[in-house]
């Protein structure tokens, strides 16, 4: 009789910790089977640093000629506008042609006459409904004046030594985080996440990334960094 009361009490000890574990397996540990590497993101070769390693970096790889990125701008803002506070969000210009590096450079010069704010959602508009493909120093530096940028200002930026530099590091840094396409989303130097066959949607482009981030907080919070 002993006997039987102790495997009773076995079994009901193993379905106690079945059930205590149960609701793990929807929460966290659950979205793992949801969001997977190699179908879902992609995992970087190599990490890349971020800018602050006391937070978790969401970087949006974009063109300003993309018409996708040109509809994804909207749901990004709304995004970023309400991301968590231990994330840290950073536009980052792609380029593989002779086009795109000019466009970083509309970017970083916009960055560093402290305009951004004001003309990146403008350049935007110039190029996909406008039909104003921005594409010499005129043509935007026109822009910057309708914006109230001093036609001086804008040629002494635009032309900077350090504007050029952070185009060149960008274009280096192309290959680190393997972008092939705009957009694209690095979470924390370490997964890419674009649309395609298992991420259809924009929309669930931004779900992987909040998972990602999730992921992310949870590997930092057991690391304790």
């Amino acid at each position: 009789m002993r006997r039987n009361e102790s495997k009773l009490m076995k079994r009901l000890m193993q379905l106690t910790l079945v059930l205590a574990l149960l609701p793990l397996a929807f929460s966290s540990f659950g979205q793992i089977e949801k969001y997977v590497a190699g179908t879902h993101y992609t995992e970087l070769r190599t990490p890349v640093n971020t800018n602050d390693a006391s937070k978790i970096e969401v970087l949006e790889a974009f063109w300003y000629g993309c018409s996708h990125c040109f509809r994804f701008e909207p749901l990004l803002t709304n995004w970023v506008e309400n991301k968590p506070a231990d994330v840290d969000f950073v536009h980052f210009p792609a380029m593989w042609n002779a086009l795109m590096k000019i466009h970083a450079q509309v970017y970083y010069a916009a960055e560093a006459l402290d305009k951004l704010d004001v003309l990146h959602e403008p350049v935007f508009n110039a190029i996909n409904l406008e039909g104003n493909r921005m594409q010499n120093e005129r043509q935007i530096g026109d822009l910057f004046a309708k914006y109230g940028v001093a036609r001086e200002d804008f040629e002494k930026a635009f032309n900077s030594f350090s504007v050029r530099t952070k185009v060149n590091q960008a274009e280096k840094r192309m290959q680190d985080y393997e972008i092939r396409s705009t957009p694209n989303m690095i979470v924390n130097g370490k997964y890419l996440v674009t649309t395609g066959e298992a991420v259809p949607t924009q929309e669930e482009m931004l779900k992987v990334v909040d998972f990602l981030i999730d992921k992310e907080r949870r590997a930092k919070a057991y690391t304790g960094d």
